[in-house]
């Protein structure tokens, strides 16, 4: 699928999609809890299906039921005596009727491209002695695994990968662990979610400066929401293990501050602004920063009881530490490639490790559509501009970048051509029908290297209007020409006409004196 996307800045409001970072921990926490438990979901990407796939195929049964998922846990044939064996005779069977298949005696479980399902439930499979073979699809067999699958091995786990398949048996057992700070935090997590179903206590060390720490933190809240108990210790954590898992029925995933970030971006580059509801602002997730970055970089933001707005303000470079949110990099490099001055990302090494090297792709993207953008070691430099031109980008496949694309089209002036845009569907679905749920604030086109047109408004608003930059001065504006040219547009006068009580009456409120311009913009109005 191709997608075309007209230029110009956009404005209205938009509903954040739930969150796909917090679902993958609502739900493996679900699928280990002792009973069922309904879990309110509004929006299913391709990544969290990936886990619930990967979840059924390990024994657990959860469907769709409207906006709720009901969650037949793994252990529910052990507690038969509690009535969850009738329940599980009575419900439908999983969406997927092929969970539970085989490779070589193992159960597959298809992870996809889902990062987060495979490390998360890697370690799973060793807490619960299940032989597996994870398929993997896209850039995830090339992503790393290393150190987790180390300590796996060292405590218990025999790993083997052969392509796209990973092989993993053994059962997991208690005892020490250490992880870098500064390679996944989604390591981190996996460990957090399968040590308490071990028996006996085990320490989980972390070497150095724990990066993307406020995934940490949502996993730590999801697990005090399921009546885990882990404690924090100087350079780690301490998890008692024989723990049981307790979701409270009726649970709710959160709206995706990831997914808003997008049109947050957008909002900062209008004048009337772009609010994105449905997000708690007492939330854990680390991408819930992207309001104060924006508002580093010059733009307003206000806030509301479970919304953001963003508006446009004095766009300014700024130097950006990505090493707590480093999937914000590209959709605040496309607001940097129309900001004054010049913006630093910095400690954002690891994009190279992502669906696509993504420090190489936003670099590349930001430049097709006309801006200046390198790349350092660890970050990228973008030298901002008053616009971009537009074109055809490459997404790479990754859906943040393909996402990005849509953010810069408000800065540019020709159509920005995003080729494989379903590759959005990993983490949102619904953000082209979403975008289109915004209305086109203004347009402007070029007209050889001096004059620039720009046309903003719309239909029932107090007025549309036009802006010609690059006029010279001392040209006399000829009122009746322009307004023969305006009756064209008279009820009567073409097919395309359509019935008006009002007149066509142009008001130039800028860039005139005397009926000649001045050399400052020219702006005139008409009134609806």
């Amino acid at each position: 699928m191709t997608e075309r996307v007209r230029p110009g800045t956009r404005r209205g409001s938009v509903r954040a999609p739930s969150s796909k970072s917090q679902a993958h921990r609502l739900l493996i926490a679900a699928a280990l809890s002792g009973h069922g438990t309904a879990i309110r979901c509004d929006d299913l990407s391709a990544d969290i299906m990936a886990t619930i796939d990967c979840l059924n195929a390990l024994g657990a049964e959860i469907v769709r039921d409207g906006e709720m998922l009901r969650v037949l846990p793994v252990f529910a044939k052990r507690y038969a005596a509690n009535g969850e064996q009738a329940a599980r005779k009575a419900r439908p069977a999983p969406e997927n009727e092929a969970q539970g298949a085989c490779v070589c005696g193992e159960r597959l479980l298809r992870c996809g491209e889902s990062g987060s399902t495979l490390r998360f439930l890697l370690p799973l499979c060793g807490a619960l002695g299940v032989s597996a073979a994870f398929e993997r699809e896209g850039r995830l067999p090339e992503r790393p695994l290393q150190p987790l699958d180390e300590q796996l091995t060292a405590h218990g786990m025999a790993i083997r990968s052969d392509g796209a398949l990973l092989y993993v048996s053994g059962t997991l057992r208690a005892g020490e662990y250490t992880l870098p700070g500064n390679v996944s935090s989604q390591y981190v997590t996996g460990l957090l979610m399968a040590l308490p179903l071990i028996g006996g206590e085990s320490v989980l060390r972390i070497e150095g400066r724990l990066e993307s720490a406020d995934y940490v933190a949502m996993t730590l809240d999801t697990l005090e929401k399921a009546g885990i108990r882990v404690e924090a210790i100087d350079g780690g954590f301490r998890i008692p293990g024989g723990q049981r898992y307790d979701v409270p029925d009726g649970s709710a995933v959160e709206g995706d501050y990831s997914g808003a970030a997008f049109f947050l971006c957008m909002g900062a580059l209008s004048k009337a602004g772009v609010t994105v509801t449905n997000l708690d602002p007492a939330s854990k997730q680390g991408d819930r920063r992207v309001s104060e970055l924006l508002a580093r970089l010059g733009a307003r933001v206000e806030y509301g009881a479970d919304s953001v707005t963003v508006r446009r303000g004095a766009l300014r470079g700024a130097v950006i530490d990505a090493s707590m949110i480093p999937d914000l990099v590209p959709a605040l490099s496309a607001v940097a490639a129309l900001c004054e001055g010049e913006t630093r990302f910095i400690h954002a090494e690891r994009l190279r490790l992502k669906e696509s090297d993504r420090l190489t792709a936003t670099k590349n993207l930001i430049v097709a559509l006309g801006g200046s953008a390198r790349e350092t070691d660890d970050g990228l430099i973008i030298a901002g501009k008053t616009r971009l031109e537009g074109g055809s980008v490459d997404a790479c496949g990754d859906h943040r970048l393909a996402m990005t694309a849509a953010v810069a089209a408000c800065g540019c002036v020709r159509d920005v051509i995003v080729p494989d845009a379903q590759c959005v569907n990993k983490s949102y679905p619904a953000f082209w029908n979403d975008m289109k749920r915004l209305e086109v604030e203004y347009m402007s086109n070029g007209y050889g290297e001096n004059i620039r047109l720009t046309i903003f408004g719309q239909s029932h608003a107090p007025a549309i209007g036009v802006t010609i930059e690059g006029l010279p001065s001392g040209f006399e504006a000829d009122m009746d020409a322009l307004n023969r040219f305006l009756q064209r547009r008279a009820p009567g006068h073409n097919a395309y006409s359509t019935a008006r009580k009002e007149a066509d009456a142009p008001e130039f409120i800028a860039g005139l004196v005397n009926g000649k311009t001045c050399g400052a913009p020219v702006t005139a109005i008409i009134r609806n």
